[in-house]
């Protein structure tokens, strides 16, 4: 069977350079699916082409996300925002969404997902999160440096796919979801109840999470289980589509 052909987000440097660090394309090369970097283009022709030929979607990871997309102006701590991406991933993700075919979004990724569903989220989580004391979630730590705990809720799709109640997670970033999309709901928190992972009610296979599993080394045993599931929900969607 052709692998299935999954589109990478990559990050926009110097307003010249497309950047995706390998980590994500290593993974889903070792489970089998055929890396594609998603160019930015405000062309919704080329766009359209993509969702047709992808049989999955990769949100990466990167930099703030424009709140004029969930209707707030730019708090003092907001980072640097690149509104290209933010257009060219709601475009992808509601695209990807409305076809059924199946997403895994990584930190920013998680956020964007959200937010192109009709999610808010904090700007800043240190100015703006009402629970104390708040974890560090923007960890000064070596990448693959499991930080702080997650706890999964045992009756979603990600429970299922890592087959644990808790795990210790990676964690970089300081901004993160507020309300889900109506149709996601939370499948993981950390103990400040930070949300960690939100997941489609309605879909077979969208999952996001806060963490980087990517940075993970490539025989970790529970990135292995979430990379996997998706590059077979991939599969599976590709199987599907050339039956019909």
């Amino acid at each position: 069977m052709t692998k299935p052909i999954i589109g990478i987000t990559a990050s926009f440097e110097d307003q010249r350079k497309l950047v995706v660090t390998r980590h994500y394309s290593d993974w889903i090369i070792q489970e089998g699916g055929l890396p594609y970097i998603i160019p930015y283009t405000q062309n919704l022709d080329v766009l359209e082409h993509y969702v047709r030929t992808l049989d999955g979607l990769l949100l990466s990871g990167g930099g703030d996300i424009d709140p004029t997309l969930f209707d707030e102006e730019p708090h003092p701590q907001l980072g640097s925002i690149t509104p290209e991406r933010d257009e060219v991933e709601i475009n992808l993700s509601c695209a990807m969404l409305e076809q059924n075919k199946p997403i895994l979004a990584i930190c920013r990724g998680c956020q964007i997902l959200n937010v192109s569903a009709g999610g808010s989220m904090f700007q800043d989580l240190s100015t703006q999160y009402s629970t104390a004391p708040l974890l560090q979630h923007e960890q000064r730590a070596p990448f693959w440096h499991e930080s702080h705990t997650i706890q999964i809720q045992p009756d979603s799709l990600l429970h299922k796919i890592l087959l644990v109640d808790q795990c210790k997670t990676n964690s970089f970033h300081h901004q993160a979801i507020k309300d889900p999309a109506p149709f996601f709901s939370i499948s993981a928190m950390t103990g400040d109840k930070v949300v960690e992972a939100i997941e489609s009610t309605i879909h077979d296979y969208v999952i996001g999470v806060q963490w980087h599993p990517e940075c993970m080394p490539l025989d970790h045993p529970l990135s292995t289980r979430l990379f996997h599931s998706f590059v077979d929900a991939c599969k599976s969607k590709r199987r599907t589509l050339n039956s019909a």
